[in-house]
């Protein structure tokens, strides 16, 4: 396989044929992001992705789901994209599902008919950076869409048939808006109603804006048990019809996994516990990206 640069995956594709159709991100202008920095976006040649297809064939016969990479995989255009799933089709008959990173401008590009052919070749499930349902703090971090606009691509990927997994960032709004970010992205998740949401816990990477902000006194860290503060009100304001909503990342404090609306009741409380100090929460040398 022919791998460059950074490649990173959701921890849910651990067991994914990784086949990297693109070289960084798209957009590579989060102020919290250093995955892809001094990372020049690209397409990859068809020639390239086809022989790495080809080379799955072979040696990746026990993988059942190939991931798209890198940072914003739908971000090809469509023609190319369709070419790409149906040689993983032809190459690749035994993969069940095949998954890539979105993103609001990725999401807007595709029609919802475009959204839905990709669909029925393959491409069964979409992960979206969210980070927040907070406007500010959205404007803030350079993430390049609204909360509205978020909620119509979440809106549109799933009117395609295709599965949502939305991803918030824990403490990227910092102290003044913990609590609004938290209120405002439990409404924008409801509102998009996405099958999986994953809570991270913000870790600062050197070379970040972000970082440079916190080492200029400018952006204050939330301390864990304001992070679990925050945790609380945001699943208190999430309402899913049938959502996992899990916070078991090896950057969280608390690991949870709740099925909601199921759930939410008995999570609320393991935090509560939690915060009166309960339950142990994982030491800071053990958390990581």
């Amino acid at each position: 396989m022919h791998y460059e640069g950074n490649i990173i995956r959701p921890p849910s594709e651990a067991n994914s044929i990784l086949l990297q159709i693109t070289v960084g991100c798209s957009r590579n202008k989060c102020t919290f992001c250093g995955a892809y920095k001094g990372e020049r976006f690209r397409i990859k040649t068809d020639s390239v992705i086809m022989e790495d297809i080809a080379f799955a064939s072979n040696h990746c016969r026990r993988q059942r789901r190939v991931f798209l990479c890198d940072g914003d995989a739908l971000i090809v255009p469509q023609k190319r994209l369709m070419n790409i799933l149906m040689e993983i089709e032809k190459q690749l008959p035994w993969v069940t599902r095949v998954g890539a990173y979105a993103n609001s401008k990725s999401l807007k590009m595709k029609t919802l008919d475009e959204l839905k052919a990709l669909k029925a070749h393959g491409l069964g499930i979409l992960y979206m950076g969210l980070e927040t349902g907070d406007d500010v703090t959205l404007k803030k971090i350079n993430k390049g869409a609204t909360s509205e606009e978020m909620i119509q691509m979440g809106i549109k990927a799933r009117a395609a048939g295709m599965k949502l997994s939305i991803t918030v960032l824990l403490g990227i709004a910092g102290k003044k808006r913990s609590q609004v970010h938290a209120r405002e992205t439990g409404r924008v998740l409801s509102a998009i109603d996405p099958e999986y949401v994953g809570a991270l816990t913000l870790m600062l990477i050197p070379g970040t804006p972000l970082y440079e902000d916190y080492k200029d006194g400018e952006f204050p860290l939330l301390k864990p048990e304001e992070m679990l503060n925050e945790l609380k009100t945001m699943i208190a304001a999430t309402e899913l019809s049938k959502g996992l909503f899990h916070a078991n990342h090896a950057s969280n404090y608390l690991p949870i996994k709740a099925r909601l609306p199921k759930d939410k009741a008995v999570t609320l409380r393991l935090i509560d516990e939690a915060l009166a100090g309960k339950i142990s929460l994982k030491p800071e040398y053990f958390r990581a990206l």
